[in-house]
């Protein structure tokens, strides 16, 4: 992974190179990438959701698999009290709505599964994914790889929302998404994210009005910088520092 700016580099899951066959040779080209996989199978499409849409509810029958082409996703668990709890927020190349392969048999939909910012996508019907797999194994060992992108990315999450002090679960939060979402540059690394303060109290499990005063002491303490709703934060380090 190449190191930017401020010890922090810019997430993304990896390029991932079918293994070779029994003969020798890779079943599919080693240059394609999970992406052109998903589209190249019987009934994909591409498909663009708007900012707050929901992807899927929990209970829905899991009938496609997911890929982002650009934006992110945000995965959560719905609870019988009604409390919503996020359990990743996933960023483009990121691979989800897979339970069903890995079971074995139709399942259904475990998430809520909402469009964190506009997002684009490429769909496939699980069906034409299992008939791939079975057809390829380099195929299913693509997608186990692209899983583990996505598992990661809930452990960080979850590691995130253990945070009991709401400054330092925003400042958690906050640092993740510059790794998966940050950009380097000459004033510090900006959030790629429009992001609104009632979107990160929903994915963090606060309220709009403590994040907007949480976010205004950051900015107060010139530790961050907010401009047409991206986040910039001006020293990452000082900020782990600061709340560790």
């Amino acid at each position: 992974m190449a190191e930017v700016s401020r010890g922090f580099s810019r997430y993304a899951p990896p390029t991932i190179r079918p293994a070779a066959s029994s003969f020798g040779t890779p079943a599919v080209p080693s240059n394609r990438t999970l992406q052109d996989v998903i589209r190249g199978l019987d009934g994909a499409n591409s498909e663009m959701v708007e900012r707050g849409k929901t992807i899927f509810f929990p209970g829905d029958p899991a009938e496609k698999v997911y890929l982002i082409r650009r934006g992110a996703v945000r995965l959560s668990r719905v609870y019988e009290s009604g409390e919503e709890i996020t359990v990743a927020l996933l960023r483009e190349n990121s691979l989800f709505g897979v339970l069903s392969l890995l079971t074995g048999h139709r399942s259904d939909r475990f998430y809520h599964s909402i469009a964190f910012t506009r997002v684009e996508m490429v769909t496939a019907p699980a069906t034409s994914v299992r008939q791939a797999i079975e057809a390829d194994t380099s195929v299913g060992l693509l997608l186990l790889q692209g899983l583990s992108s996505r598992i990661l990315q809930t452990e960080t999450m979850i590691e995130t929302l253990t945070h009991r002090d709401m400054s330092s679960r925003l400042v958690s939060f906050l640092l993740v998404l510059c790794r998966d979402f940050g950009v380097p540059g000459q004033r510090g690394i900006t959030i790629d994210l429009r992001l609104s303060h009632q979107a990160i109290a929903e994915a963090i499990g606060s309220t709009r009005v403590t994040i907007t005063r949480l976010l205004g002491d950051l900015k107060a303490s010139s530790l961050v910088d907010i401009d047409r709703k991206k986040i910039t934060v001006l020293d990452p380090i000082a900020l782990a520092k600061r709340f560790s």
